[in-house]
């Protein structure tokens, strides 16, 4: 059993998957803010441009 906790202490093999999934979430959190910020100034910029070419 000793050896059993011992061999679970030093596996590390789990800790790559939870950073990548820590980086992705991050990523996308990201992306998200910047959408939400730059999204209304980019769709009053296509409505204007809609109305110049109407």
């Amino acid at each position: 059993m000793k050896n059993l906790f011992a061999r679970f202490a030093k596996d590390e093999s789990g800790a790559t998957a939870i950073e990548y999934g820590l980086i992705a979430a991050l990523i996308s959190v990201v992306c998200i803010a910047t959408w939400r910020l730059i999204g209304p100034a980019l769709n009053a910029r296509f409505t204007e441009i809609l109305n110049a070419l109407s």
